[in-house]
């Protein structure tokens, strides 16, 4: 679980690619948010590295985000 509350934009991305590159293909990674932004540059991150988020969770104080590793691609980074 990556605990990212109180943190404001850009850190909870640039801390969540941090934590995605030391995953192994089919890992998973809770992210905890409170940033807002971060229900727009969450998806857009994972989307540029070829990763998948299972879920989306919203609630009056925090945004968590369930993220799979994918496998495979050398161009990630």
């Amino acid at each position: 679980m990556l605990d990212l509350k109180g943190l404001k934009c850009p850190l909870p991305v640039l801390r969540t690619r941090k934590a995605l590159k030391t995953l192994a293909c089919g890992e998973q990674l809770e992210v905890h948010c409170t940033d807002p932004l971060t229900e727009i540059d969450i998806p857009n991150l994972i989307r540029e590295t070829g990763d998948r988020v299972e879920t989306i969770a919203r609630d009056e104080r925090e945004i968590v985000f369930l993220i799979e590793k994918a496998g495979g691609d050398p161009a990630r980074g």
